[in-house]
């Protein structure tokens, strides 16, 4: 196979499609040795790689930091482009040179191998020589194919995979906020596979894909018009063509030609720069299209090697003579080669040059591929310096660790992994797990200027080793398909403050509906999956996004209920007093003789008491005014009973000692009346103090009457010692009343017993209406029902009992004698 050859101590291969194309011969008969394969349509720009293989070498062998006192030498061979001729050409390289005996002891001739441009060729090779663990560096294969180690573990390459144009192509969807987007993918391993690392990659950002149209070149024209409806029929705004541009032109024209515009164009690197869509008519409907390709470098010193190129310099260097017809225009004659009259004008007279040429072939400033190459033979170059030398170039002192002759391909694998050097242009150059080196991409923006589609680059994408990237775009000077303004694509609109997402069944997650918050809960943030519940002590705003203090509850004296109770508190207590005044005024007179004054007044004392009580009850409630409610209520409600049934009692032995020989009366006097009033009493307050000891009423916090609202009220503590002290106080009020009932026909004119029989029916009737009205009233209404119950009973006590009394007095003073005091009913007594 013809090749570029140059003997060295370490021999690196290379493998270009420097013709691009396989001319067939005959089918072999098998009768003959078959013929050479034979190749067509030379390459400019793949020989320039080739060159700059060659550039790199040389330059490395003229350093001395980089493997000093080695020579790099290179064979090239030619692919064509064909899967089978790249084979052929990598078992030629690794079965060693020409002249290599195969009795030959010696190594494999080469170390490392630089190859291939396409992917399907690199997986060919890759699987062949794969086994023999020769490492091999790519300098133009995308495919992610590639990067599966368990197949392919020495392959190398010096362009990004496609995963992580997949990344930089997330990445620009993260950028701009796109969360509802199409595809377009090529149906090869290319469109498959990048569309699929693209999905993979933006799901994790939330982002939906509407649709993914499958199109190729040789589709019929009813396949592709499926997808011009598809992209017609869909919301999206923004569009990735992850194919190549052979395969997207045919879909380019028919949008166009349907004139479907407003959409925003995303495209790889297969047909972002491509120079056939690039047309003014295309750009009426991919205008401000972006995309990603791989970074452009200028190569020092490159051109002036480039214009040496000559095939007089080495006569057998194959593809040069090939090179020198098409750039010159002639054929060259060789020493030895003798030539034909009628061909004499085509051939050179051998004073051409390339000095002023300005072919394209010699602009190295922006060099994509060859800098891919370039950045190859480097890679390899560190490699076998560690492995020779056993440390970094460039460290003191450099002597070899390992003899040339004992390299062997593994080595030159596991050396290659673990590169990690920064170049003469400050790019870091390394390999990560799968082969992989660092993804750079510049960021490229179609604008038409001066009536010509540019490629405008306005960003670019750099990836790290340890996973991370950067991005870095200049959003201002973008032209978008929409303008200045930078496009958007959702399916729904993002959820405003107060609601969250709410899936829509069948269709994508980026597809929801807006649901407000519940009451109680609360979404702050645009765009909410969830509403969160607001603290215990908050309620959400009728917008529903901000939690606010409950309204705080309990019975005040400024609202008209906490008035009421006030007032008709200090109206009972004054007339209580007022009673109590009237009494120690008129004491010497036969009615308030008759009934028992000293009783009298503790009574009056005690409802004085009990009129207070309620305004405890009002106010915020603390741990005093709570322990001071129930206890108060409970100690003077029992004094007040108390002194009721000791005047009960009085009624009663007073009537028992009207009869001849009865004793009672002397039993009952005065001592024994304090003993009872006070003994009754007592036991309530000893119930009372265990009940604070033990468990006693507290504030309390009640939220289950309200969502808005916070009632502040006291707990009782133990509900057990509540029912205790009413039962108590019942117990009394029962006892009075049997004793009462019993006295109530006595034949006394003024008998006392049927007012305290009145009082007792209205004091047990307001208590036993009490306890499920108490039960049952929500908040600051529990509160006022106690608050009833105790003003009621204390007002019937008063009322039935003195109000007679000061009537007799006041009115009715002609009634106010012993002999009408001590008068029989004999009518009552019937």
């Amino acid at each position: 196979m013809p090749s570029l050859f140059k003997q060295g101590d370490i021999m690196i291969g290379g493998i270009f499609p420097v013709f691009n194309k396989e001319v067939s011969s005959n089918t072999s008969t098998f009768a003959m040795e078959p013929p050479g394969v034979k190749c067509a349509g030379f390459d400019l720009r793949v020989f320039r790689w080739t060159q700059v293989m060659i550039f790199a070498i040389e330059e490395i062998n003229k350093q001395s930091a980089l493997l000093p006192n080695i020579t790099l030498g290179y064979r090239i061979l030619n692919s064509c482009a064909s899967p089978t001729n790249t084979l052929r050409a990598a078992l030629t390289l690794a079965s060693g040179s020409e002249q290599t005996k195969s009795t030959s002891p010696c190594p494999p001739a080469i170390s490392a191998l630089i190859a291939e441009s396409g992917s399907s060729q690199s997986l060919a090779v890759a699987g062949a020589l794969g086994p023999f663990q020769v490492p091999i560096v790519s300098y133009f294969s995308t495919c992610a194919c590639l990067s599966d180690r368990t197949k392919y573990p020495t392959f190398f390459r010096t362009i990004p995979s496609d995963y992580f144009q997949a990344k930089a192509l997330a990445a620009l969807v993260k950028r701009f906020g796109w969360q509802w987007i199409g595809a377009i993918q090529s149906d090869n391993d290319y469109g498959r596979n990048g569309i699929l690392a693209f999905t993979e990659e933006v799901r994790k950002l939330g982002v939906c894909i509407a649709f993914v149209g499958t199109i190729l070149r040789t589709y019929a024209m009813d396949k592709i018009l499926d997808v011009v409806e598809m992209i017609k029929q869909s919301t999206v705004k923004v569009i990735l063509a992850f194919v190549p541009e052979g395969d997207f032109y045919p879909l380019m024209r028919e949008v166009v030609k349907q004139n479907i515009t407003g959409i925003q164009w995303i495209a790889s690197e297969a047909w972002i720069t491509a120079p056939r869509p690039s047309t003014p008519e295309i750009y009426q409907a991919f205008g401000g299209a972006l995309g990603f390709v791989v970074q452009k470098m200028a190569i020092p010193n490159l051109k002036p090697f480039l214009t040496d190129i000559s095939p007089y310099t080495d006569p057998s260097a194959a593809f040069v003579k090939d090179f020198w017809e098409i750039m010159v225009g002639c054929r060259p004659v060789l020493p030895g080669e003798h030539t034909s009259s009628e061909a004499a004008n085509e051939i050179c007279t051998g004073n051409e040059t390339l000095m002023n040429s300005q072919d394209v072939f010699f602009n190295v400033t922006q060099l994509r591929v060859s800098y891919n190459v370039y950045t190859a033979v480097y890679a390899i170059a560190h490699a076998l310096h560690q492995l020779v030398f056993c440390q970094p170039p460039g460290e003191k002192p450099m002597k070899p660790c390992l003899n040339i002759s004992e390299i062997q391909p593994k080595e030159v694998t596991a050396h290659l992994q673990k590169v990690n050097f920064t170049n003469q242009f400050g790019d870091n150059v390394f390999f990560d797990e799968n082969g992989n080196p660092p993804a750079s991409y510049d960021i490229i923006n179609w604008q038409l200027r001066d009536g010509q589609v540019q490629h405008v680059t306005l960003g670019h994408f750099a990836s790290a080793a340890n996973g991370d990237y950067k991005l870095s775009i200049q959003d201002e000077d973008i032209v978008w398909r929409t303008g200045k303004m930078v496009p958007s694509s959702v399916c729904s609109n993002v959820c405003p403050v107060g609601t969250r997402k709410a899936q829509i069944k069948g269709k994508p997650t980026c597809c929801f509906d807006c649901i407000p918050c519940a009451d109680g809960t609360i979404a702050n943030s645009t765009g909410a999956a969830d509403c969160t519940p607001c603290p215990q002590e908050y309620w959400s705003s009728e917008r529903k996004d901000e939690c606010i203090p409950k309204t705080i509850e309990f019975l005040t004296y400024h609202e008209p209920m906490g008035i009421a109770i006030t007032v008709v508190s200090l109206l009972g207590s004054s007339l209580s007093l007022a009673t109590m005044m009237v009494f120690i005024q008129y004491r010497e007179t036969p009615v308030v003789k008759a009934s028992n004054s000293e009783l009298s007044c503790f009574l009056l004392f005690s409802l004085f008491l009990c009129f207070l009580c309620p305004l405890t009850f009002i106010g915020r409630p603390t741990v005093w005014t709570c322990m001071l409610r129930h206890t108060a209520f409970g100690v003077t409600f029992a004094f007040c009973i108390s002194c009721v049934l000791g005047k009960t009692i009085v009624v009663v032995t007073a009537f028992k000692a009207s009869f001849p020989g009865s004793k009672v009366a002397g039993k009952f006097g005065p001592t024994q009346q304090r003993i009872i009033v006070g003994s009754c009493t007592f036991i309530q307050i000893v119930i009372c103090i265990l009940w604070l000891k033990l468990n006693p009423p507290f504030p309390d916090m009640v939220f289950r009457y309200s969502n808005k609202k916070i009632v502040l009220e006291c707990n009782t503590g133990s509900e057990t010692a509540f029912y205790v002290v009413l039962g108590y106080i019942g117990i009394l009020a029962i006892i009075c009343l049997v004793l009462a009932f019993l006295a109530r026909k006595l034949p006394n004119n003024f008998n006392e017993a049927k007012f305290i029989t009145f009082s007792m029916l209205i004091f047990c009737a307001v208590w036993i209406t009490f306890i499920p009205a108490y039960v049952s009233s929500p908040g600051k209404f529990t509160v006022a029902v106690e608050t009833f119950a105790i003003l009621s009973s204390a007002f019937g006590l008063l009322i039935c009992i003195f109000a007679p009394k000061c009537y007799i007095i006041l009115i009715r003073p002609e009634k106010n004698t012993k002999k009408h005091v001590t008068a029989k009913n004999l009518s009552k007594r019937i």
